[in-house]
């Protein structure tokens, strides 16, 4: 998964006022490279399985809750995603 093109798709589907889209791109190859989510679902993480998945997030969901709220959900049905989730708080210049 290319993260460049995954944050675009971010930044256009959910809008990004505090930049939010690289850090959750950052995170979403993280897992692509840790290649668990293809262990347990036999898939290959894409760009277009990120967006269609953070969609389904409650609508007043941010970005980054709406990520976390995902891996949320894959944490509880399959574990070990917990560590791919964003703190809210995170700085974003570094």
């Amino acid at each position: 998964m290319d993260r460049q093109e995954l944050e675009a798709a971010l930044r256009e589907q959910f809008g990004d006022e505090d930049d939010l889209a690289a850090v959750v791109a950052r995170q979403a190859r993280d897992l692509a490279d840790a290649r668990q989510f293809e262990a347990d679902f036999d898939d290959e993480l894409t760009v277009e399985t990120v967006v269609r998945n953070l969609r389904d997030a409650p609508e007043d969901y941010s970005l980054v809750e709406r990520w976390n709220w995902w891996l949320g959900a894959l944490d509880l049905s399959h574990g070990g995603y917990a560590r791919f989730s964003v703190r809210p708080d995170v700085d974003t210049r570094s």
